[in-house]
């Protein structure tokens, strides 16, 4: 697989200094994306290039507007920085062109793990690896005797201590805001319970199984030691309490990790508590509860090939080996990029890779499952269904939208 092959060995000022010195387009660029700091810093160097306008939309809300600011002709966005599952919804509806031409004229430095190629064309150009896994406070941890959890059984056993010890009331952080958040809870948990997404060779769902309870079950465990506000809590809310220090021991996205405890205000308690591990397992099993990612650009398709032209120079300035040369850019993110050498944010991502967690699925339904994941699995959490009832509806929300596509 793709994260096995990565030979993993990661200021804008410098970026700005160096690389963007030769870096002009001479059309539009328009990019949208997510808002973590890795992201930030590729954008702000493709920013760093001259010669035409070009601007960034990097916001949390990216996937609600990606597709439909690349749908018009000419697009709105010329580039959409995408992930595993994003990458699919893009590619469904045939906004993003291939990038095989551009690849070979401007991309000769690019590595052969970062080039996404999906039925034998170029796609997108991965920058960064990524991975959900352990993040915790050791002094708390140390406070009550117990190591660092390795699976989600010790974590709810931890959790228990530290509030019957009265250290924090709540203190699990998990990113389960209704929606696409809570379902990639649920995806993480369900593979880590040995599920498996989809029938094999089909696109029927396959979650309204002993896996998919049991995982609903451990998350609905989890949650009753969250703020009581989970279901509103994305990463950035749930960052927000770690920073605040009122949790101990979360799920995180490495990226997320990186710049944990940076921000200004950050209790010294906290900082110097701060601590990451690889990714937990769950009922018995040593798949982990979590998923291998990449994040990487594409290239729209509804523009000129002048805008694409631009835009793949300019993006291939916001990826330059020369960021490598900034300390601060170089702790956000694991990245594929020439010069990075690891730093020790990175080691939860190196150890989901090293643990042989499974890639997100890139299939083309997948984002259906997601996002019906996403809608029906919050009554269960707010306990006004049964495991099983909300599996159901996830299901029959699925295939409705399944055939509708074409692929029941």
């Amino acid at each position: 697989m793709f994260f096995r092959k990565i030979a993993l060995a990661a200021s804008i000022t410098a970026l700005m200094s160096t690389s963007a010195i030769a870096c002009e387009v001479n059309a539009r660029v328009s990019i949208v994306g997510n808002e973590f700091p890795a992201i930030q810093s590729v954008g702000a160097g493709a920013q760093a290039c001259s010669g035409a306008e070009i601007t960034t939309n990097l916001t949390a809300d990216h996937q609600k507007i990606n597709l439909p600011g690349m749908q018009g002709n000419p697009a709105e966005y010329t580039s959409a920085i995408v992930a595993n599952s994003s990458i699919v919804a893009l590619m469904n509806e045939d906004v993003i062109r291939p990038l095989d031409d551009l690849v070979a004229k401007h991309g000769q430095a690019l590595k052969k793990n970062q080039l996404i190629t999906i039925d034998g064309k170029v796609m997108a150009v991965a920058f960064m690896a990524n991975a959900q896994h352990l993040v915790y406070r050791a002094d708390v941890l140390e406070k009550i005797g117990v190591e660092p959890p390795k699976t989600y059984e010790e974590m709810l056993a931890a959790a228990k201590m530290i509030r019957d010890q009265g250290l924090m009331e709540n203190p699990v952080g998990g990113a389960y805001a209704a929606g696409w958040n809570l379902a990639q809870e649920f995806n993480n948990m369900f593979l880590g319970m040995g599920g498996s997404h989809f029938k094999p060779g089909t696109a029927e769902p396959n979650i309204n199984t002993e896996a998919g309870v049991k995982t609903l079950e451990m998350m609905k465990a989890l949650s009753g030691y969250m703020n009581p506000d989970f279901l509103t809590h994305d990463s950035n809310a749930t960052n927000a309490e770690f920073r605040a220090g009122n949790v101990a021991i979360m799920n995180m996205w490495g990226s997320r990790a990186a710049t944990l405890v940076t921000a200004d205000g950050v209790p010294q308690d906290v900082v110097d508590g701060f601590a990451i591990a690889g990714p937990m397992t769950v009922g018995g099993g040593d798949t982990p509860a979590s998923t291998l990612w990449w994040d990487g650009w594409t290239v729209a398709k509804n523009i000129s090939d002048e805008e694409a032209e631009a835009t793949f120079i300019a993006m291939m300035n916001g990826i330059s080996p020369a960021m490598m040369e900034s300390e601060e850019i170089r702790t956000q993110a694991v990245w594929l990029i020439d010069g990075y050498t690891p730093t020790d944010a990175a080691i939860g991502v190196f150890a989901a890779a090293g643990m042989n967690t499974i890639p997100y699925p890139m299939l083309p339904y997948m984002g259906l499952l997601h996002t019906a994941l996403g809608n029906e699995l919050a009554d269960f959490m707010k306990g006004t269904e049964s495991a099983e009832q909300a599996l159901k509806d996830v299901e029959a929300a699925y295939i409705a939208a399944a055939k509708e596509k074409g692929f029941l």
